[in-house]
Parts: structure tokens; C-alpha cells; sequence
């Protein structure tokens, strides 16, 4: 097994392309402002992540910009998931976050837009980036937080191989309450890239 190198990942990053089943992970681009206006009209993407709430190309430009330079500051890894076959169409956002980095473990967070649920999407790019942190990055520890009535999210973290460790009361601020979370974990040394993928997930929503 590889071992951990924290100076690897000193800034900047390279954003790479990850192919997985039939999504493939790339760095955003100026051309994905069609993919954010359609998650800025979602009632929960933007109460949970960056992406503006009330879209314009200006703000979309200024969301871009912003994971680009997650990267280039280090900070983590901001994916668009997009269809294989077709890449320029993007489907959601995935980021594999490093603000944790020294203590040997990284965040994951991962949205797709209402059009494109119920396909499997976010299950199939969380497998991509988890192989990616483990096999290329070496990353001992990953995680992951979802709320508990989102069972679609819940499902995706398990089919890419997470087991959920606690629940976590009045752990995150959305939308000016705090919320309950779920927390996953997966531990490299446990991995397998075998396991993930024997477990379906369902059609369900806010993956």
C-alpha cells in the first residue's frame, strides 16, 4: 500500500478527469453556467452548498471561479459530474475537500440536479472519487455528512462502500436551523474496490 504523503497535496492541485461507470468527473468551466443556473433553481442545492440561490451569469461565473480556485489554494478537489459519453453535459458537482488534510482524513459532498435523479449518478461518481483519494491520493480517512430524511444520499454513500458512524444532533446550519446529520466514514485500510457496487440505489432525490 502506498503510504500517506501529506506533501503531495501542497497547493496547487490538478484537478484530473476520473472516469466511473457512466459518469466521468472533471474540473469545472466557464461552459458549465447552464449546470448551475438549473442547481440554483433547486430548493436544496444552494441551502447546501455554494451554488447562488437566485442565478445570474454573474454569480454562475463567480461559483466557477470559486472551485477553480479550490484547487490552485489547495483546498480540495471541485468536480462536475458529467455524462461520459458526452462530457460537456454536467449532471452535478462532487468536491473532495482537504481542509482536514494533516489529520489524515478528507470531506466528500456531492449534488446532482432534479433532472438527473433516480440514475445513480452521484453513487457512481462518489465510487470515482473515493478510488481516486485512495488509490492516487492516499488518503487514510474519508467522510461524509447527510441529513436523515435524505435516504437517496444515505443509499448512495453505501453503495460507494461508506458505513454510517453516528448521528450527529444539531451538527450542521441550513437554512437557519440546525440540522441533525448522519456521518459516514470509510477507512482506506478497510477499502476495498471490490465491495462498492453490490448494493442498488434506488430512484430518490437530493443526490
Amino acid at each position: 500500500m502506498t503510504p500517506f504523503d501529506l506533501a503531495a497535496l501542497a497547493a496547487p492541485l490538478t484537478v484530473p478527469e476520473l472516469p466511473s461507470g457512466p459518469v466521468l468527473l472533471r474540473p469545472f468551466a466557464l461552459s458549465d453556467l447552464p449546470l448551475i443556473r438549473q442547481a440554483a433553481a433547486d430548493p436544496y442545492i444552494p441551502a447546501v452548498t455554494s451554488v447562488p440561490a437566485h442565478y445570474s451569469d454573474h454569480e454562475g461565473r463567480a461559483f466557477i471561479e470559486r472551485q477553480q480556485r479550490q484547487a490552485e489554494d489547495g483546498d480540495g478537489y471541485s468536480f462536475v459530474v458529467a455524462d461520459r459519453s458526452t462530457p460537456v453535459r454536467g449532471w452535478g458537482g462532487l468536491g473532495l475537500w482537504l481542509r482536514e488534510i494533516e489529520n489524515g482524513r478528507a470531506a466528500l459532498g456531492y449534488w446532482i440536479t432534479p433532472s438527473a435523479r433516480g440514475k445513480n449518478l452521484a453513487g457512481w461518481a462518489l465510487r470515482g472519487a473515493v478510488t481516486f483519494a485512495f488509490e492516487v491520493l492516499a488518503i487514510p480517512r474519508l467522510h461524509l455528512f447527510v441529513e436523515p430524511w435524505n435516504i437517496a444520499s444515505q443509499r448512495t454513500a453505501e453503495f460507494a462502500g461508506f458505513d454510517r458512524e453516528a448521528h450527529l444532533r444539531g451538527w450542521e446550519r441550513i437554512d437557519d436551523a440546525q440540522r441533525d446529520m448522519y456521518a459516514y466514514a470509510l477507512l482506506r485500510q478497510e477499502w476495498n474496490s471490490s465491495r462498492p457496487g453490490t448494493r442498488a440505489v434506488p430512484g430518490g432525490q437530493a443526490v
